[in-house]
Order: C-alpha cells, then structure tokens, then sequence
C-alpha cells in the first residue's frame, strides 16, 4: 500500500520502466485546468498551464499574452471589448 500522501487522487499514478526491466508505479501532481475565456467560456491559448510551483518559476512574459486582457479574454472577445470601449 502506498504511503499516506498517496493515497488520494490528488497525484496521477503513472507507470514507469526502469531500465532493469520492472514497471514501477511514480506519483506525479496534476497539472492545473485549462484556462478559459472569462467571456466565452473558449479555452486560451498561450497561457502557461502546469503545476502551480512550476509555473511560477516560467517569466512573466511566457505566462500569457502580452496585450490587453491577455490570459482573461480570448483574442475574439477582446476585440469586441476593445471596439465597445472605443465606441462609447
């Protein structure tokens, strides 16, 4: 049985070959949910997704896009923002 910590589907169980030839059995934290669309609901893309600590540790510049509402809205959605602002 696994160790305490383990036991919970909080860490993926992912089996593994070792070069000797046995498949072991590694825990690995789940990655984060895709981000989505504040608006629409459409997953983003360019925006880092990972475990929390990791993701931290990637630079600012590579965790989402670097314009307005970047890593909020999609690219759709933000333009419509963007001209209804211009418009009023």
């Amino acid at each position: 049985m696994p160790t305490v910590r383990y036991r919970s589907r909080t860490f993926r169980r992912i089996y593994t070959k070792t070069p000797g030839g046995v498949t072991v059995l590694h825990y690995a934290r789940r990655k984060n949910a895709k981000p989505q669309c504040a608006e629409c609901g459409a997953f983003l893309f360019g925006v880092a997704r990972g475990i929390k600590n990791l993701v931290k540790k990637v630079p600012r510049s590579a965790r989402r896009p670097s314009r307005p509402f970047g890593g909020n809205l999609c690219s759709a959605c933000t333009r419509r923002v963007i001209i209804a602002k211009v418009r009023s």
